[in-house]
């Protein structure tokens, strides 16, 4: 796996909102963002501010069932759960290449399921939820990897519009290295 690009922390569902809110603004056409993380982690919350940041006026929603759901904002929005496929040609089934091609911003949750299926620029949003007793019970870790030259572009631009949310190299205080509490 490569070394982060930024490591970020949260410490609700309103900030994880409020940090995909800043990284929308850096978003282009035709961009694709995976969401990585455990059930519970914050993908669907992330990719509510991610809408927001768009301009995205309808209330964003959990695509679990439906898979697709499309929004429309100063940049539209393709957003995709695929946790439930089983192969990965069924993520083509869904017109997967179309909506990549027409110029919205696609952000699909589980996205690391179905890599074989995806072009190689993306960025990769990793959410790790430590839940625990810890003074932060409600901290997220994210986790963000430039993959491919449009994204990499971005790296600078990436940390000064997220740099509020940043943390060292090591894990926030109340959290271990091994990412238990």
């Amino acid at each position: 796996m490569s070394r982060p690009v930024l490591r970020l922390a949260t410490t609700s569902a309103q900030e994880t909102q409020a940090l995909a809110a800043a990284l929308a603004e850096l978003a282009r056409p035709c961009d694709l963002v995976l969401l990585v993380g455990d059930l519970g982690a914050g993908k669907t919350a992330f990719t509510q501010g991610f809408g927001a940041g768009l301009g995205v006026e309808d209330q964003v929603t959990s695509p679990t069932f439906a898979l697709v759901r499309q929004y429309e904002g100063r940049l539209d929005l393709n957003h995709l759960d695929v946790y439930r496929l089983e192969q990965v040609g069924e993520a083509l089934d869904l017109g997967l290449s179309e909506l990549l091609d027409d110029g919205a911003v696609t952000v699909i949750e589980w996205g690391d399921t179905i890599l074989p299926a995806l072009p190689p620029d993306y960025l990769e949003v990793r959410i790790t939820f430590l839940d625990g007793e810890t003074a932060r019970p409600d901290l997220r870790m994210l986790e963000l990897v430039a993959r491919g030259p449009q994204w990499a572009a971005r790296q600078k631009a990436l940390a000064t519009a997220l740099e509020q949310w940043a943390v060292a190299d090591g894990p926030p205080a109340g959290a271990t290295e091994d990412g238990a509490c």
